[in-house]
């Protein structure tokens, strides 16, 4: 059964490395431009020293605009987006019970602390890199473990080098949820990872022999469990996990997962693929024009400062030896055989077209929308007005992101706290209008809160003119076709008001009728209070007469 599974699996990588064979040059060309530093293992998958290789790419680059202007919108998105010092996402079970509100806020701030505190922020960073030159990331989400594979607790992100990722989709136009990582382990760290009895007799001989550094090519497909299956997992769970040694065909390790371990978003979908091109595809040809003239320019700054000769070889000059420089004698038999060529350049033209070129690639990276560096600093209402302007740019993205990328990471984190007990622990039982149902991601980072803004302007919108009215006609039943309770709710949960903070329109309705009785109480009893205070005074009326006669 392992052969026909690892037969099975060598045959879905070559399918699969086919398919992406076409995209590899223009990734690699668009990293080599704009992030140096991960395009090496487009070049060598069994690469292992990038640095130098880094170096190289970098020093070939003649501008670092594209470059620049990645960074700042790498910057403003995870900002935006997964900011790190307020929680970017709430929880929504859809029922109208206060108590499962509570539960499933508390629920929210709970996994909010955990994934930062698993270091989810610079792993999304590294993930951005990724996204904004190719267009699409791998972020693996376990849990936490020790070196012995013991769960620990919490959160584990990975952010899986792209040149080692092979994906695609079991469902046509679906998220990705078919995963073959390739990549090159040491013997050591096979050993280490899988044990020694575990490896195939190769790897054991290789081990034994002290070749702790020679490499071993290794298969990690994660793939839907289909129905019928059998001999893949033990426990029957939706994914099967396999690793594999791929000279060979040893099976390492079979497991499964939950829910699909990965987060693979794509920014601009490749039609036919499963892949993706990023925005680094839109200033590509732009960067590399700018890099070709600003080439060309030091060029021509070399000619301009060290002359361009025309020489004629008249028995005594030899052009092919001479040699120009300050303090030297060139001997000519005519003064007219050794003289400055013009070459006719035009600098100014040079400037002019790097300046424009510059230009559009800030525009199209949205680097001359947001704030410089040094500049003034800007009010809340720009600012506002800065989020709604990117926001807008970047909705059909952000909701793609969204989709494929904040929901697989929250829903994977939510299930595994939940199946884990922690959530329970922290909370106390799942109340019991939330029990066998599902629950929703809703985004509340600055960017998901500006697309709120509609619906908050909307409703303030509808009350000013009510009020307008009712002050102008002197009639306040017009404002009775607004439910003014639920509209506040609303509104307050729209601009980020934690839930457990604000009373929901049952609640409140509970305080008013809770309000009222008690003060009617309290009239009740400052009128029996005034009664007996009467009566005693007549009493005493009373006797003061009948003493006085």
């Amino acid at each position: 059964m392992d052969d026909m599974t690892a037969d099975r699996l060598l045959r879905r990588f070559t399918q699969l490395e086919a398919q992406r064979q076409p995209l590899i040059a223009h990734w690699r060309d668009v990293f080599d431009h704009m992030a140096p530093e991960r395009s090496s293992g487009w070049y060598d998958s069994n690469f292992m020293g990038v640095a130098d290789t880094a170096s190289a790419q970098r020093a070939t680059l003649q501008d670092s605009t594209a470059i620049d202007g990645m960074e700042v919108l790498k910057s403003n998105i995870s900002s935006g987006m997964t900011p790190e010092n307020s929680r970017w996402f709430a929880l929504d079970a859809g029922e109208d019970d206060e108590d499962a509100t509570r539960w499933m806020d508390g629920a929210a701030d709970a996994l909010f602390a955990w994934i930062n505190a698993a270091g989810f922020s610079a792993t999304a960073n590294e993930c951005y890199s990724d996204l904004l030159p190719a267009g699409w990331f791998v972020l693996y989400i376990d849990e936490a473990r020790d070196p012995r594979g013991q769960v620990i607790g919490g959160y584990n992100f990975e952010t899986w080098p792209l040149h080692q990722c092979y994906v695609s989709s079991s469902r046509a136009g679906g998220r990705v949820d078919i995963i073959t990582r390739r990549w090159f382990p040491t013997v050591e760290q096979v050993v280490s990872e899988y044990g020694l009895d575990k490896v195939s007799e190769r790897v054991r001989t290789l081990y034994l022999d002290g070749k702790y550094a020679d490499t071993i090519e290794l298969l990690w497909c994660i793939e839907p469990q289909t129905v019928g299956r059998t001999g893949i997992l033990a426990r029957n769970k939706p994914f099967s996990s396999t690793h594999m040694e791929k000279s060979g065909k040893h099976i390492l390790r079979k497991s499964g997962y939950d829910e699909f371990p990965c987060a693979v978003p794509r920014w601009r979908l490749v039609p036919g693929t499963s892949y993706a091109t990023g925005i680094g595809s839109n200033v590509l040809p732009d960067t590399k024009t700018l890099n070709q003239i600003i080439r060309d320019e030091l060029m021509s700054l070399r000619i301009a400062v060290g002359g361009m000769w025309k020489a004629t070889d008249d028995g005594v000059l030899n052009p092919r030896t001479v040699k120009i420089g300050p303090l030297k004698v060139v001997m000519v038999a005519d003064i007219n055989n050794f003289v400055p060529l013009q070459t006719g350049a035009n600098f100014n033209v040079g400037f002019s077209k790097q300046e424009t070129l510059q230009g559009n690639i800030r525009r199209a990276l949205l680097s001359d929308m947001l704030s410089p560096v040094g500049g003034p600093v800007r009010s809340a209402t720009e600012v506002a007005q800065r989020v709604n302007q990117i926001r807008s740019l970047l909705a059909p993205i952000l909701g793609r992101l969204q989709q494929e990328y904040l929901q697989v990471v929250i829903e994977r984190c939510f299930n595994i706290a939940y199946r884990s007990g922690a959530l329970v622990a922290k909370l106390g039982p799942l109340p019991d209008s939330l029990a066998g149902g599902g629950f929703e991601v809703r985004y509340i980072s600055p960017l998901a809160r500006s697309q709120k803004q509609e619906e908050v302007t909307a409703i303030d919108a509808h009350l000013m003119g009510l009020l307008e009215i009712a002050k102008a006609t002197g009639d306040a039943t017009v404002l009775d076709g607004v439910k003014l309770d639920p509209a506040m709710y609303e509104k307050a949960l729209a601009l980020g008001m934690p839930a457990d903070l604000l009373r929901g329109p049952k609640e409140l309705a509970q305080k008013r009728q809770m309000d009222l009785q008690n003060q009617q109480a309290a009239q009740q009893a400052q009128q029996q209070q005034e009664l007996q205070t009467a009566a005693a005074t007549a009493s005493i009326d009373v006797a003061a007469k009948s003493a006085a006669a």
